[in-house]
């Protein structure tokens, strides 16, 4: 495979030359460094990559050129090369770029930015050049190395599933078509059924015919069933809440055990690109922000149990015990529920019928560059939406948003709405919902009606991706854990009409002692990533001031 083409370009030509120097030395193995002296140029020449199909996958501009700047040339380069990670350049201590850089930033023109490199090797240049680079590879990863392949059915539900899970817990995977001729020798190759089920075959030989995610997760070494120990604190769910919670419980000493029941990140795990993150002025992805903060979990030494759903939590004097899908349980000092929130589903005529064959509910990053060319709708108006319009943007030939309000700004942050308003092929509709839709075997149509006027039309459709409202995962959990009239978790001064004991519960604790809830699960959260892990790393605090209260209050369990 042709390597990935990285494209600098510099009017400067001494400039030009270090720049391609420094960037030939340490990725010149790999990729196919490009140098180009003017806009122009770059810009002919990013055609006629296009033309070749070859994939770009950086492009450096210099901010000051003549006959246009470097934000006007990324802003074009981003038309012919959606994919393409871009980057501006500019001098040390050139004040006059930082007003361009922030207005490129604020509407999305470019993805970063840094200062050309003052020495060689100049290591901080390189740090953003792998970082976005790494960025690159995990949304284009053809041609590394392949934990699994999953040989199965296009479209199917059960596949998209499959694929959506393993993209979302950053196992890098492959998928071929059943009934294409390389499915067809696969499946023969591997000793299966040309009409089995989803077949996913493990890089270390195993072979897993329409296995659940569970045995997935097993065969790829993932612990799935939880040790026969009391745990000082248990944490149900590891979005960015009950991650933060696992980093800060274990750091401290505690004996921790997080418990998933799908994807480590939750709904955060899915977005495209998060802004707006303290400490990350390029901006996060959610897979890559999850997987990190699982490291450092892991680091201090929390223990991971996948894809083994919690279903009762109950009491047993001083233990909180929570019981999972295959009847194990998970004793625990502290319980810290961050399950999180699941996004509603549409109910509309035919919709049912098509999930995950042209109608997702979240971002399904993993589709995206199936809706390469294609007309695509997102439904929804809040921060999850607008990302994954603008990551779909990328690759669909129009995004549109259906909103069933007048207006983003009530439920979107401002910088997404600008980003959104300066996308060329993403369009918003208000006051519009889904009536219906339609397809052979697939998604092919939408009924969309307008809610002032009643009118319905029909426009062809390859994908609609649902991200509205949400529902708490908390129908598991025991009556005497009270919630409010849309389920989500009572906490602090809210849970004292259920409360009783002598004391006044604490902060984020539920009405069961003992018992806390953190993140968007909770009653009254902010629905935002930061103030999830706030919570998360605060709840941990509240743990220890419950293990400090009176043994009546809270008796400590009784260990071997």
């Amino acid at each position: 495979m042709a390597r990935p083409v990285l494209l600098v370009v510099d009017d400067e030509t001494a400039s030009l030359r270090a720049l391609a120097s420094e960037l030939e030395s340490r990725y010149g193995a790999h990729y196919l460094i490009v140098a180009s002296p003017s806009a122009q140029d770059a810009l002919s020449c990013l055609a006629d990559l296009r033309t070749e199909g070859a994939r770009v996958a950086l492009v450096l501009a210099d901010h000051w050129m003549p006959g246009g700047t470097g934000t006007e040339l990324l802003a074009r380069a981003r038309e012919l090369h959606p994919t393409a990670r871009r980057g501006l350049l500019f001098s040390w201590f050139d004040r006059a770029a930082s007003a361009p850089i922030l207005e490129a930033m604020a509407l999305g023109q470019i993805e970063f930015y840094l200062p050309k490199p003052a020495w060689s090797p100049d290591e901080q240049f390189h740090r953003v050049i792998t970082e976005s680079l790494e960025e690159w590879w995990r949304q284009h990863g053809a041609g590394r190395f392949e934990a699994v392949t999953v040989i199965g059915e296009d479209p199917s539900a059960r596949v998209h599933q499959i694929r959506d899970i393993l993209a979302r817990n950053s196992v890098p995977f492959g998928f071929i078509r059943r009934d294409s001729a390389e499915g067809r020798a696969a499946l023969r190759r591997l000793g299966v059924p040309q009409d089995a089920g989803p077949v996913v075959a493990l890089y270390t030989g195993a072979v897993l015919v329409d296995p659940s995610n569970v045995e997935v997760a097993a065969a790829l070494g993932q612990t799935v069933r939880p040790d026969d120990r009391a745990y000082d604190v248990v944490i149900v769910g590891a979005g960015p809440a009950g991650l933060a919670a696992a980093v800060y419980s274990a750091s401290e000493g505690l004996s921790t055990v997080l418990l998933e029941r799908e994807a480590f990140g939750g709904q955060a795990g899915t977005s495209s690109l998060i802004r707006n993150y303290l400490g990350f002025p390029s901006g996060i992805s959610g897979m890559e922000l999850a997987l990190r903060a699982y490291q450092q979990a892991w680091n201090f030494g929390a223990h991971f149990v996948y894809g083994n759903p919690a279903v009762a939590l109950a009491e047993d004097g001083a233990a909180r015990v929570v019981t999972l899908q295959d009847g194990s349980q998970v004793r625990g000092r502290a319980v810290v529920i961050a399950t999180g929130v699941s996004y509603r589903r549409l109910d509309a005529p035919g919709l049912e019928s098509l999930g995950g064959a042209g109608v997702f509910y979240g971002a399904a990053t993993v589709e995206a560059q199936a809706m390469a060319g294609k007309p695509v709708f997102v439904v929804g108006g809040g921060n999850s939406a607008g990302q994954a319009a603008l990551h779909l943007a990328k690759y669909a030939r129009t995004v549109t948003i259906l909103v069933r309000s007048h207006t983003l700004a009530a439920s979107m942050s401002e910088y997404l709405i600008r980003e959104i308003g300066h996308a060329a092929n993403i369009d918003v509709r208000y006051r519009t919902e889904v009536a219906g839709a339609g397809g052979d075997g697939r998604l092919q149509h939408l009924d969309l009606r307008d809610r002032d006027s009643g009118q319905v039309e029909q426009t062809p459709a390859a994908g609609l991706f649902v991200l509205i409202g949400a529902q708490p995962f908390t129908q598991w959990l025991p009556g005497t854990v009270a919630r409010d009239q849309w389920g989500y978790l009572l906490t602090g001064p809210d849970a004292t009409g259920r409360w009783r004991q002598p004391r006044a519960p604490l902060l984020l604790e539920t009405s069961m002692p003992g018992v806390f809830a953190v993140g968007d699960v909770r009653h009254g959260s902010v629905k935002r990533v930061a103030s999830a892990v706030g919570e998360g790393s605060i709840a941990i605090r509240l743990v220890h001031e419950h293990a400090a209260l009176p043994p009546h209050d809270a008796p400590a369990i009784q260990r071997p």
